[in-house]
């Protein structure tokens, strides 16, 4: 029954889509992060829904009146160059060739699927719309594993949709914590009490899911989340109070079992899944120095005869951080444009604060880049104890901050009375930085 519904409801919104590519855009979203099909169990579970969802998006954007050019910014160039880095790493990789060419496989698409995406982010309603449907997708998990720790009493694990990048408990309580600011974003501007009571509800759900999910990395990315949080939020002691309860009786509310296991960080040199990281670390780093231009390969850490050529000794694994899994994957030049699209997200946030921030009528994107920014710490925290380098979810995010930068700027262009008739027009600096217009009468 399960699958019959799943199918109707995404034959339809493909339908949709066929006309309105954007709807494609939110349907290949809304696979690729929540993976609903995990959720049957029967023919639905195995079908190619974002594949075919894609290659409908695109025929539409043939049809339909909509852009047919790639929005360039700084993101989006840097995943295409990102997209050349890797096929060229993976031409030359060491790693078994179906392990490889999975993973490009898989990390493609995905690129390809966010400069779709990135070409129909047009306008507010279609940025509101996605981060809707990005909270909507991870926020389900966060509400259901918060509902299901408060029945249990935290004395079991929360874990992710099977099959997905988020199934293990690490990634889905950083998912989590990823999430968290988006909701207060839209808690921020919605103008019915209702939603944001809602939405404050599921912020408090996914944050005891994120503690229920057992993570000790979780932990120490929450800690810089709420911090982080704090430094962005718009009423520092209201919100420092808020944070400081919603915190403490989270925490107060789980068993003494994970009291303890969370304790169990102080003392890493004793237990032996942080040690094996630190050392899957080494492992790492050496294989990048020793193929510093390509690396191995996607998941060439995880072959024990490429572990043993730079590290022997050292049991082949995960390797449990963003930072050192693209750095062996790829090497340095492809780990630098990695970097590079986290950058280039974080400095559209930056800007769009600067440029919206006394500008009410931006103060949407105000708000967008600001949470955004601590969705970005979230990550870069969590993700040091984790392997999620290649997540769209996170991707997207900097998508949405390039695409609201231009919309920005639009809305200032916009602005700026044009000259008038009869006026010659040089150029002078202005006091914001840059150039106006500087006119003189005839």
């Amino acid at each position: 029954m399960r699958d019959l519904a799943l199918s109707g409801v995404l034959v339809s919104l493909l339908a949709l889509a066929a006309a309105r590519p954007f709807v494609g855009v939110l349907v290949w979203s809304w696979i690729s992060f929540m993976n609903p099909h995990r959720e049957v169990w029967g023919f639905a579970q195995s079908m190619p829904w974002a594949m075919v969802t894609f290659l409908v998006t695109v025929f539409a954007c043939f049809v339909a009146r909509e852009p047919k050019r790639l929005a360039l910014n700084a993101v989006t160039v840097l995943l295409v160059v990102f997209a050349f880095c890797i096929t060229v790493t993976s031409l030359v990789a060491i790693g078994p060739s179906a392990q490889v060419w999975e993973g490009w496989n898989r990390t493609i698409k995905v690129l390809a699927g966010l400069l779709l995406t990135a070409s129909l982010l047009t306008e507010r309603r279609r940025v509101d719309a996605l981060v809707w449907l990005m909270v909507i997708a991870i926020g389900f998990y966060g509400v259901k594993g918060g509902i299901f720790t408060a029945v249990t009493g935290g004395g079991f694990i929360v874990l992710g949709p099977p099959d997905s990048m988020i199934e293990d408990r690490n990634h889905l309580a950083v998912a989590l914590l990823v999430t968290l600011p988006l909701m207060n974003y839209l808690r921020m501007q919605a103008r019915h009490l209702p939603v944001r009571q809602g939405l404050a509800a599921a912020m408090a759900a996914t944050l005891l899911a994120a503690i229920g999910s057992q993570s000790r990395g979780a932990l120490i990315a929450l800690a810089a989340t709420a911090g982080m949080f704090w430094l962005r939020s718009r009423g520092k002691i209201t919100s420092g109070i808020v944070l400081a309860v919603g915190l403490a009786a989270a925490i107060a509310f789980m068993p003494e079992s994970w009291v303890e296991r969370m304790r169990s960080i102080q003392n890493y040199e004793q237990d032996g899944s942080a040690m094996g990281r630190l050392t899957i670390w080494m492992a790492a780093f050496a294989l990048a120095l020793a193929r510093p231009l390509v690396g191995g390969g996607f998941h060439a850490i995880y072959n024990q005869g490429i572990v043993n050529m730079v590290a022997p000794g050292i049991r082949a694994r995960a390797t449990h951080s963003i930072w050192f899994e693209v750095m062996a994957d790829h090497g340095f030049p492809t780990f630098f444009v990695w970097v590079g699209i986290i950058v280039a997200g974080l400095w559209y946030s930056r800007r769009i604060c600067r440029m919206a921030k006394d500008q009410p009528a931006l103060r949407w994107a105000y708000d967008l880049a600001r949470m955004s920014q601590v969705s970005a710490v979230a990550y870069m925290a969590g993700g040091s104890f984790l392997s999620l380098s290649y997540w769209d979810f996170f991707w997207t995010l900097m998508v949405v901050l390039g695409a609201t930068h231009a919309l920005v700027a639009q809305a200032l262009r916009q602005q700026s009375p044009a000259p008038a008739a009869g006026r010659s027009v040089g150029w002078q600096p202005q006091s914001a930085g840059g150039l106006r217009p500087a006119v003189n009468r005839t």
